[in-house]
């Protein structure tokens, strides 16, 4: 059943397109609204999977809805009813995101035409909706303790802005979630999150990789290559264990916040870029600063949001519900029935000094779905749980 609504001042011409549309398909459901303003009502408390919309039209006219819809429900495909002096202003809705426009009178195949393809349109931004959730599983944040739920609320409020984030915490404690959470969150999610760590990256190598090279810049350089900033055009760059990043390559990841532009290596032809940076670290950067090891100007760059994520020592009561999601998701891997863990088994694991914080707790939760019985006891964990 696909819902559309017709937005006419001319009763009409409402008339004639609710006639054409529920005949052509009996899944068509057509609902009308006579201007702007009775139209932007009945989209806000409804889902529509297609607006028809007159231009010109009393109390808020056409383009006016256009934007205004587009701000809250932007996924609704809308096309523009125009009349023969409309041209120029149909052509001005399209660049405002409209998805098509018809001329009056409308000629019946190319309405009927326009109106399957704007609801195919819809189908896919629905479907791409769907998997994106599927995809943001496994990215999600488990844990309802009040450190856990501070960070969400941060993530909510930061994710829609451009402002710089750099996100703090002991290794395994999932600040790569937090970066995912924030990039999916954002306006530019339809673009990449490109993740370095550059913790894994010979210091010799960090700016090729992420700057990029011309052909002859050193040894190995045989072709041009894109670097990560490039890669993450128009979308974020997740620059992981940052602390570790040489101070030269330090000096070119300021200039490139500083003013969008990189330069590969070994070439003098500048390179703009539409980047967000959001960065980690499991290190003190102000001590690393006392000590000479990093640049308090691209600190302070970076450091425009600080999220710090606790150990799970510090957050033991989130213990059961990982506990739970990993069994759950082992199984899934495994094509296993879930084990249950014993109310024991739990508070012990919940006693447990946990140095290596999430990824150990994942490790040692597999370890003793494989290791223990059918429901994973107290003794299971005793025998299991340090080895």
């Amino acid at each position: 059943m696909s819902k559309i609504l017709i937005i006419e001042d001319e009763a009409a011409i409402r008339r004639v397109l609710t006639k054409i549309l529920s005949e052509e398909n009996d899944s068509y459901q057509v609902e009308e609204a006579e201007d702007g303003v009775s139209g932007y009502e009945k989209i806000k408390n409804n889902d529509f999977d297609l607006v028809l919309c007159d231009i010109k039209m009393p109390k808020m006219d056409g383009v006016e809805l256009l934007e205004e819809v587009k701000k809250i429900k932007p996924e609704i495909p809308m096309v523009m009813i125009s009349g023969h002096g409309d041209m120029e202003t149909a052509i001005q809705a399209m660049r405002l995101g409209a998805f098509d426009y018809i001329s009056k009178p409308p000629d019946l195949n190319r309405l009927l035409n326009t109106v399957r393809n704007a609801l195919d349109r819809k189908q896919l931004v629905v479907e791409n909706k769907i998997l994106k959730k599927k995809v943001s599983k496994n990215y999600e944040m488990i844990g309802e303790s009040e450190a856990i739920n501070h960070i969400k609320v941060m993530i909510d409020k930061v994710a829609q802005t451009e402002a710089r984030v750099l996100i703090t915490g002991p290794n395994g404690t999932g600040k790569e979630l937090v970066a995912h959470q924030l990039h999916e969150k954002s306006e530019r999610a339809a673009f990449p999150l490109i993740e370095v760590n550059c913790a894994a990256i010979p210091s010799e190598l960090i700016e090729s990789e992420l700057f990029g090279h011309v052909k002859g810049a050193f040894t190995s350089a045989v072709k041009d290559r894109a670097g990560k900033f490039e890669a993450a055009d128009k979308g974020t760059i997740f620059l992981d264990e940052i602390g570790d990043m040489s101070l030269s390559a330090q000096a070119k990841v300021l200039r490139a916040l500083q003013e969008n532009i990189i330069t590969r290596v070994g070439a003098d032809k500048d390179i703009k870029v539409d980047v967000r940076v959001v960065a980690a670290t499991n290190k003190d950067l102000k001590k690393e600063i006392e000590e000479g090891r990093f640049r308090e100007d691209l600190y302070h760059r970076l450091a425009v949001i600080l999220i710090k994520v606790p150990s799970l020592n510090d957050r033991r009561e989130d213990i059961p519900l990982l506990v739970t999601h990993f069994a759950e998701k082992i199984a899934s891997e495994q094509g296993n029935a879930v084990k249950k863990f014993s109310d024991d088994a739990i508070k012990l694991l919940q006693e447990y000094d946990w140095t290596g914080n999430i990824r150990e707790l994942r490790n040692v939760v597999e370890r003793l779905i494989i290791l223990g019985g059918s429901q994973i006891s107290e003794n299971d964990v005793k025998l299991f749980a340090s080895k």
